[in-house]
């Protein structure tokens, strides 16, 4: 009796130390999944001066992380049924940390530019893949993690924004301080070492019902258009919000103050929101609740940005959550962790792809139209599609 209590207690002391050992890797990759993508701009204008890059590379620079995630990421449920999603993602880190180390001291754009790919190759089929592991790891906690790794990938993003130019500074030498980033990448490689010792290779391809195709699903259809319209509004947000305010007559500080207000705002409410999302049957009234803080805050800057900045800074800081939610709801519509990378592959890829025009088309309108009413208007229309697919991927089903 003894012996066999022992046991059962050695049993639980392994389970939960393998737990927080999965709980360790999934935030360390998460913190790398926007570094690449965060860094680059502020010290864009020395990466042009050193390397001679024209506007319009630079430009390209900008444009490529949607596309890399949405092209790359649709090779992960390949790769994971081949080696196993764990190895994947301990093969991701690796080329991430091997991009960012080397981009910023290659002697030409070209190879800058492809460096950067090697680094988001990396960064998309993680990116894929850890709602898989959530479901596999964590299948009672799949809102919660969610939560907890979007808190850790907002944290490395904003990081990574807010100290490469202070560290390139420090070390006199922006290569470097670009560079450096690739650290922790590297400190997150170890933590996925047992997990990838441990691994399966998955079936994702499979007669039976539970893995159907996913693009011939409804709900896979609805989750990419809800992650594509998410995406559009975050992308606009952190592409021209900052230049709106401005234009109104804000200062540059304010300005920033304010974009950063909306970005650090996620953090909080996202790890909240996931978590809820988790423990109800539909999201779809959740979908339909951000939605609406989307058309108020993208009309309260239509009236007038400077009447009420911070309440439209909170507003859409609110509306930003739709990126946890629905990372939340790819895992609960998933019956197994296989369906779930199939559905991530292809929200994801879909989604990007549809996100990539929207910055870019709101750019072009407020060059035609001089102003940002016509644009603003644009955003407050997309927000009703985003919330009629946010409802219809919310509704308690399975693929």
């Amino acid at each position: 009796m003894v012996i066999a209590e022992e046991e059962l207690t050695l049993a639980r002391s392994g389970k939960t130390r393998a737990r927080l050992i999965a709980v360790g890797a999934l935030l360390l990759a998460a913190v790398n999944l926007r570094l690449a993508v965060t860094s680059v701009g502020p010290v864009l204008s020395e990466i042009r001066s050193g390397l001679g890059m024209s506007s319009s590379v630079a430009g390209l620079l900008t444009s490529i992380p949607a596309f890399c995630f949405a092209i790359l990421g649709l090779a992960a449920p390949r790769l994971a049924r081949r080696f196993g999603p764990a190895r994947v993602i301990l093969a991701g880190l690796a080329v991430l940390a091997v991009g960012l180390a080397l981009r910023a001291y290659v002697p030409g754009t070209a190879l800058f530019l492809l460096l950067s790919i090697v680094s988001l190759a990396g960064i998309a089929v993680v990116n894929v893949l850890l709602p898989m592991i959530v479901k596999e790891q964590f299948p009672n906690q799949v809102g919660t993690m969610t939560g907890l790794y979007t808190v850790a990938l907002n944290l490395g993003a904003t990081l990574a924004a807010a100290a490469t130019v202070p560290l390139s500074d420090s070390f006199g030498d922006w290569r470097l301080g670009l560079a450096c980033w690739a650290v922790l990448a590297v400190i997150a490689l170890p933590a996925w070492v047992p997990l990838a010792r441990h691994d399966h290779k998955v079936n994702t391809q499979t007669s039976t019902p539970d893995l159907v195709r996913v693009s011939r699903h409804p709900v896979a259809w609805a989750l990419a258009l809800y992650f594509g319209l998410q995406s559009t509004s975050a992308y606009v947000i952190i592409g021209w919000l900052p230049q709106i305010y401005r234009d109104a007559g804000l200062s540059a500080d304010e300005a920033g103050l304010l974009f950063a207000a909306t970005s650090l705002l996620g953090v909080p409410l996202g790890m909240a929101l996931s978590s809820f999302a988790g423990r109800v049957r539909s999201q779809s009234w959740i979908a339909a609740a951000l939605a609406v803080f989307g058309v108020a805050g993208y009309a309260g800057l239509w009236w007038d940005p400077a009447a009420a900045p911070w309440l439209w800074a909170v507003l859409l800081g609110i509306v930003n959550t739709a990126f946890p939610l629905v990372l939340t709801m790819i895992g609960l519509r998933g019956s197994t962790p296989a369906t779930v990378v199939r559905l991530s592959a292809f929200a994801q890829g879909v989604g990007y792809l549809l996100a990539i025009p929207g910055p870019i088309l709101v750019g072009i309108l407020h060059d035609h139209t001089n102003g940002w009413r016509v644009p603003l208007a644009l955003m407050i229309v997309l927000m009703i599609p985003q919330g009629i697919a946010g409802m219809a991927a919310g509704r308690n089903r399975q693929v």
